[in-house]
Formats: structure tokens, sequence, C-alpha cells
């Protein structure tokens, strides 16, 4: 057991009731994946045709592989899609060592890729997937053919104001006490506080797709170890915002060989929007797209948009040319 594990961590995971079941869209494939003291959830998306390059998709903090059904989907045609759900969230348990940190989530998913022998792969990532990913990126370039983040989670000086209660839940004992004085919540409250978080407009979210996002909050809700999972993997992220030297995501970003697209929303409010130059300076081959409207989960605010800028990210990432400036607006 790790020296920052709570004792109660492996039992949770060990006696967790299995809760609702986890939506699965018409074309979608879940399946388990049983690794050494660790087990994922792997949503799958076939491509429409035999032979496609494989992508693997990577959610942000609080999020699932279900984050991913829109863009898995217009990604089809191009890419044979996975998106895990990292250890503690969607419908993954806990990892057994209790490590949530940005480190301990790159691990497990190069050790599945290690393991399904997919790589390299597209990898396509969100917010703390972000940070994760750039770290696989890094350490391990055999396994990334082109990396995509969107609002990554990369270590800013200034936090902007709304990220501050993200960051909070960092603190121990924060995010339990949030859970008990917000006991009275329903699951509908948890969803519309979620939405007006993270997406620019959460007016854009349809009815259908509300009642999806309703559903799914009351199934975390029910999971014993969904503040825990939260709590560390927040402190994860800002512990690794803390990191120096070649472990620092800024200085790795720099080591990242594999052609890189960048996507900023101009209405985030966990990340800024005024690290898109940053980062867009930082990663050695990469181009920049910009969603003024969009918050923190453009890929499922504008689907096709990032499908497109995917796609031509596929169609001219192989050949080497650094495209730095090149900036889209939408």
């Amino acid at each position: 057991m790790s020296s920052t594990e709570l004792p109660e961590t492996l039992a949770a995971a060990a006696t967790a009731p299995r809760v609702g079941a986890v939506r699965v869209a018409e074309g979608e494939e879940l399946r388990s994946v049983s690794l050494p003291g660790l087990t994922l959830t792997v949503r799958s998306r076939p491509g429409t045709r035999p032979g496609l390059e494989p992508a693997l998709y990577v959610h942000g903090l609080g999020g699932s592989s279900q984050n991913w059904t829109a863009l898995m989907r217009l990604l089809a045609d191009r890419l044979d899609g996975e998106a895990l759900d990292l250890p503690g969230f969607g419908d993954s348990p806990p990892p057994d060592d209790g490590n949530y940190s940005v480190t301990g989530h790159a691990r497990a998913v190069i050790r599945l890729l290690d393991a399904s022998d997919r790589g390299p792969v597209h990898l396509i990532a969100n917010s703390l997937g972000g940070a994760v990913s750039t770290r696989i990126a890094a350490l391990r370039p055999d396994l990334v053919r082109t990396l995509t983040l969107i609002s990554p989670a990369l270590p800013e000086l200034r936090v902007q104001r709304s990220a501050w209660p993200t960051a909070l839940a960092a603190v121990p004992g924060v995010a339990s006490l949030f859970a008990k004085l917000t006991r009275g919540w329903s699951p509908e409250d948890r969803t519309r506080g979620v939405m007006a978080l993270c997406y620019g407009d959460p007016g854009r979210v349809s009815p259908e797709g509300f009642e999806a996002a309703v559903e799914e909050m009351r199934r975390r809700l029910e999971l014993p170890y969904f503040w825990d999972a939260m709590a560390r993997s927040a402190r994860g992220i800002v512990d690794a915002y803390t990191l120096g030297g070649q472990h620092g995501l800024w200085r790795q970003a720099e080591r990242v060989l594999a052609p890189t697209l960048l996507v900023y929303g101009g209405r985030d409010q966990l990340v800024s929007y005024r690290m898109a130059r940053r980062a867009a300076a930082a990663f050695p081959n990469a181009r920049l797209l910009t969603l003024p409207d969009a918050g923190h989960v453009a890929m499922m605010e504008y689907p096709e948009t990032v499908a497109q800028a995917v796609r031509e990210l596929l169609h001219e990432g192989g050949d080497g040319h650094r495209s730095n400036d090149r900036e889209n607006r939408s």
C-alpha cells in the first residue's frame, strides 16, 4: 500500500457493488481488460473497414470513455477507436495501489497499450488525459503516432478563478466535506453544475444528452470510491504542476516527437485560453485549433470541427513539417 493511500480504498474497490449499467451507444463495444493490479474498462468503436490505424482516447478529471462517443463515431471511417476509463472513473475500479497521480494514470495507459500490442496509436486526450498523454508521448514515443490534446491540464502560473474549486478538491478532506455538504443535491442539479463549468454554452446539450449525463451521474454517486478517485486525481494534477526539471510537464512537452494538434476553447473555465500560444510554442511539431465559443470539452461541444482538425493532422502528420503558427478559428 502506498504511503498516501487511504486504508479503505482497497476495501471499497474489493466490495464495490455493481451499480447501474454503463450506457453503450449503437456501434460501440465494451470490454474489461485485466492487468496485474489493474482492471480497465475499454469502449471501442471499430473502424468502418479493416486495416484502419488505431486510436486511443483518454478522458479528463471526472470524465469517462463516454466523453468520446461523438468523436469516435465521426472518425470511425479513418480510425479504429478505443477509449478507456481511467482507474477509478467510468466503469473502471480503483487501481490496487491507489495511485492516482499523473504518472500512475500514464502507467495504466502504457500498460494497456503494451498488453494490447496496438501501438503506436493516435493518442487523443482531454484535460487530465492531456497531461497524462503528454507524459506518455515524451517517455514512450514508440507508442504514439500523433497526439491530439484538447484543453490539456498543463501547469499554469496564474490559475483562473473559476478553476480554484477543482484545485481545492486536491486538499485532503475537502472532497469528502463537499460530498457531505451537497448530500441533498439531486443528480440533475449536479449535472447542471458540471455542464455550466465544462461547456462554453450548456444550451448546446440536447435533452437526450442531458438525461444521459444525469443517468451517468446517478450511477457514479453510488460508487463508494467516487469522491476518493476525484480527490486523488485532482491532487495528482496539482502535484504534477509542482514538478520541475525533466519531470516537469512543459519540459516533457518539448520532448514530444509526434505531430501534435492542440485544441483550446475561448470559454474554458478550467484551462486558460491564454495557454494556447505557450503550448503551441512548446510542442516541437504542433498545430493549433482555437474555438472561441467552446468550453473545456470541445470534442463534445463541437465534435465535427474537432474531427475535421484531427483528419487534417492525420493527413499531414507524416510530412515532418512544423506547422506551429497555423491557427484555425471557428
